[in-house]
């Protein structure tokens, strides 16, 4: 997942990829140590695996295989473009890392490895909402690397100065925390621009709402649907405590860097914003404080989109068996614990995730993240959230006046036609 506030799909937070086609059915290397002499080539983005880890996991490889481990950094930059190119090669990368929601795209063009016996033999336990998007028509063709959720992002002075002492539990108590900081008067108690998507798309799962619906042999937009719109009145509650654009995403400005003025008293983030805000602003580190997004009740979380990496098997890499002896390495319980130790993410598994104690960020992100869920997993869907995105218009237009169903007949046209472009 790109770390950066378009995930996943636009990928983020969250990554970003797309396909190609392929037969070659690899060479039979045992990874037992008869290896010696190969190179097996991993694609990783830049900032997504940590030095540490990699050594690890590096040197466990070579050891194990006789093989050497060929890791390269790729740019985010026109990263779609070269991997599509790649993969579509002879010598494609053996092993790369892709976007959770961008998965069905390579795989419906035939550019990923078929991953079922991997699954059966070290996937059992994946948990389901992170191993979902690995898997496209019924087959295995990734493996649930990393993910990552958004939650509430809190200045600790500014809701002691409006009297707040608890976390709140449910979303109710959580509007009554704003309306506190609202009444206070000396700051905003909530920074939610009209246009943070992806803040929305975790409202639609918490709803069990779908974005899109299938129309005989194809896909359709599903905005019309009364849960979807139940998702957004929800959300317009929540930006009625912001004095945000209505629209502006999240990016248009930083909301971080508004966040960093002091002046704030919450807004729905990644975990890494906190960092962003401190760079901004050094002083606001002591006062910056974490918590799960609370849902309708106490007993379950609000849904979350999980932005987040898997990492595949190119369907033309030359040395399959061997690749998988990478993957049962990287993702090891040892080493995927290792890496949420490390940076805090959310493991693959619900038995690692005890492994984020003491990343504020990650605790929070935990509990939410077995009930999360992504974009809807087609690959036509990665056309719809090409700027402009039409959700984007549909939530401006509703927080503006509309009703959520005139608002989906307003963008409903753009959106089909956008669901029926060919991959």
């Amino acid at each position: 997942m790109k770390r950066g506030l378009i995930a996943a799909t636009g990928v983020a937070a969250l990554l970003v990829s797309v396909a190609a086609c392929g037969s070659d059915s690899g060479d039979k290397d045992s990874g037992s140590g008869d290896s010696k002499g190969k190179t097996l080539t991993v694609w990783f983005m830049d900032g997504s695996n940590p030095p540490k880890w990699t050594e690890t996991v590096k040197s466990e490889f070579e050891q194990k295989t006789g093989a050497k481990l060929d890791v390269q950094i790729q740019k985010w930059d026109n990263i779609q473009q070269k991997l599509t190119t790649a993969l579509s090669e002879s010598t494609p990368p053996d092993v790369f890392e892709i976007g959770n929601t961008q998965t069905p795209s390579y795989a419906a063009t035939g550019g990923l490895a078929d991953l079922e016996d991997l699954k059966k033999e070290i996937g059992k336990d994946w948990t389901d909402s992170l191993n979902k998007p690995s898997v496209f028509e019924g087959t295995q063709y990734a493996a649930p690397w990393w993910a990552a959720n958004r939650v509430v992002i809190y200045n600790k002075k500014v809701w002691a100065d409006a009297g707040i002492k608890d976390i709140p539990k449910t979303r109710a108590d959580l509007f009554k925390a704003f309306e506190a900081i609202q009444k206070k008067g000396d700051a905003e108690p909530l920074y939610l621009p009209g246009q943070n998507w992806y803040f929305f798309d975790g409202l639609t799962i918490g709803a069990g709402a779908d974005l899109v619906k299938k129309d005989g042999n194809k896909y359709v937009s599903n905005l019309a649907d009364p849960k979807v719109g139940k998702a957004m009145e929800v959300y317009k509650q929540y930006q009625a405590f912001s004095k945000a654009p209505k629209d502006k995403d999240e990016a248009t400005p930083q909301q971080a860097d508004v966040f960093a003025k002091g002046k704030t008293g919450a807004f729905i983030g990644m975990g890494w914003e906190a960092d962003t805000a401190i760079k901004a602003n050094p002083e606001i580190k002591k006062d910056i404080g974490f918590f799960t997004i609370p849902g309708e009740t106490a007993d379950k979380p609000e849904g979350v989109f999980l932005g987040g990496s898997n990492l595949a098997i190119a369907e033309r890499s030359k040395n399959k068996e061997l690749a998988e002896e990478f993957l049962k390495i990287a993702l090891s319980d040892k080493n995927e614990g290792a890496l949420v130790k490390e940076v805090g993410s959310i493991p693959n598994k619900e038995s690692l995730l005890a492994q984020v104690k003491g990343h504020g960020a990650g605790e929070a992100a935990a509990p939410a993240a077995k009930g999360g869920g992504t974009t809807p997993l087609i690959a036509e869907w990665a056309a719809v959230e090409n700027a402009p995105n039409p959700i984007k218009a549909y939530m401006t237009a509703v927080l503006n006046g509309k009703s959520p169903e005139d608002a989906a007949k307003q963008v409903e046209g753009e959106m089909n036609k956008r669901l029926s472009q060919k991959q």
